[in-house]
C-alpha cells in the first residue's frame, strides 16, 4: 500500500522539526547569546560557555553555519585562526532566545518549588506503593 506524499503542513512540520532541533538545543542557545558579544574563537567559546565538548561545540557549529546562522572566517595566519560570528539571521535568532531566557529567570523560584513539591509527592507515592 502506497503512502499518500506529505501535504504541505506536513511537509513543513517535518522541516520545521529539524530547524527547532537545532534553535531548541541548550548549547545552540548558549553558543548564539555568547557570540551576540562579538566573534570569537573555538577555544575562546568553549572557555565562555564551560562544559561542553570540542566534539559537540564543533558539530553544534558546523549545524549553526549550515543553516546560515553563523559564519566562519579562516584567517590566514600561522597557525590559521578561525573565528565565529553571527550572520544577520543568528541575530534574529538572539531576540527570541533574550526573551526566552527572560522568561526562565522570571519563573526559576516558582519551576524550582513546582520540582521540589512534585518529587516529594512522587517520592511519597514510590515509598508506599514498594510495601
Amino acid at each position: 500500500m502506497d503512502m499518500p506524499a506529505p501535504t504541505g503542513v506536513t511537509a513543513n512540520c517535518r522541516r520545521m522539526s529539524s530547524v527547532l532541533s537545532l534553535i531548541g538545543d541548550k548549547w545552540t542557545v548558549m553558543i548564539v547569546m555568547v557570540l551576540i558579544e562579538r566573534p570569537r574563537r573555538f577555544n575562546d567559546i568553549k572557555r565562555t560557555i564551560g562544559g561542553i565538548s570540542q566534539q559537540m561545540l564543533t558539530r553544534t557549529l558546523k549545524a549553526l553555519d549550515r543553516d546560515g546562522m553563523v559564519n566562519r572566517t579562516v584567517h590566514p595566519t600561522v597557525p590559521p585562526q578561525v573565528e565565529y560570528a553571527l550572520t544577520e539571521l543568528g541575530y534574529s535568532l538572539a531576540e527570541p532566545l533574550r526573551a526566552l531566557g527572560a522568561w526562565a529567570g522570571a519563573h526559576l523560584e516558582e519551576i524550582d518549588g513546582n520540582r521540589v513539591r512534585y518529587d516529594t509527592v512522587k517520592g511519597d507515592e514510590l515509598g508506599k506503593s514498594a510495601f
